[in-house]
């Protein structure tokens, strides 16, 4: 099932100490996408910072989702501003230190700039902020309105369903009285063919022994274009399919396995038809099918 939740949050880090004041503001987002697969696929797009925080975020995703191509992606801002008054005499002695040895080294390198000096005490000074609480408590709710986004998606699954099985039932009805008429037009054919063979006036009645033989004839016929049982199971089918669209929960695996027994009902329609009306109705029953088919692959 589709689905889409973003959500973000921003927090401000302080680092204090004698001489320095350094504050960061943080913007931590979350997204999560969901299309149609028949199965769970997870993909994570997480910045290096945060790569230990997707074992948690998969448990989190795998106990609430069953099916669909899902990404997750997270995206980690951060805006100093930085008030230096004086970088620390240690912080100074620090990097002279570290120039004169790679100078010693690379004598043509530059000297160390005013911004650079400050721009390496800054993040000297600068402390590593632990963002998996965070993120995780952010996911939670991203997640809860995935859930209910695919929820309302299942609403409108779920009615397009049911108007499907409704046209179902519709043609299953139609189909039901053309068998009885079907055997008579069979039946009044043989004796009307026996009339042609034995060169019989129009008005004149066969004799019982052709008459015999035909009845014979329309009863074979009969039961062999019979779709009685076929008809019965698509209804018991069709009533199963509504039970578990009312009761909810996980149902794709179970309504995957009747539509297959639908389609399969359907084609047996298709090869026992003896009219076009027949093939027609079996026709418009594996339409129908195969959109339910469609659609059912997207619901847990």
């Amino acid at each position: 099932m589709t689905g889409y939740a973003a959500v973000q949050s921003s927090s401000a880090n302080q680092t204090l100490d004698s001489e320095a004041t350094l504050e960061t503001n943080t913007r931590l987002g979350v997204e999560i996408r969901s299309v149609n697969s028949r199965f769970l696929d997870l993909s994570f797009r997480l910045p290096d910072e945060l790569r230990q925080a997707e074992p948690m975020l998969r448990e989190l995703l795998t106990a609430k989702l069953k099916r669909g191509k899902v990404e997750i992606r997270v995206a980690l801002d951060s805006n100093a501003a930085s008030s230096l008054k004086a970088p620390s005499p240690m912080t100074l002695q620090r990097l002279g230190s570290i120039e004169d040895t790679i100078k010693s080294w690379l004598p043509q390198a530059g000297a160390l700039s005013v911004a650079d000096v400050l721009r390496l005490a800054s993040n000297e000074d600068k402390k590593p902020h632990d963002h998996s609480e965070e993120l995780i408590k952010l996911s939670k709710k991203a997640l809860k309105d995935l859930l209910s986004a695919r929820q309302r998606e299942g609403g409108r699954l779920k009615l397009m369903l049911t108007e499907r099985t409704a046209q179902l039932r519709v043609l299953s009805a139609q189909a039901v009285p053309l068998v009885p008429l079907l055997v008579e037009q069979q039946k009044n054919r043989f004796l009307e063919r026996w009339k042609e063979a034995m060169n019989l006036p129009e008005k004149q009645v066969l004799p019982e022994v052709a008459q015999d033989r035909a009845l014979a004839e329309a009863t074979a016929f009969a039961i062999r274009i019979d779709v009685a049982e076929e008809i019965t199971r698509i209804a018991s089918h069709l009533d199963e399919i509504d039970r578990l669209l009312e009761a909810g929960g996980e149902l794709g695996k179970r309504l995957d396995f009747l539509i297959q027994e639908l389609h399969r009902e359907a084609n047996t329609l298709g090869s026992k038809s003896t009219s076009l009306e027949m093939t027609h109705i079996s026709v418009d029953m594996k339409v129908l099918i195969e959109q339910i088919r469609e659609q059912v692959q997207n619901i847990e």
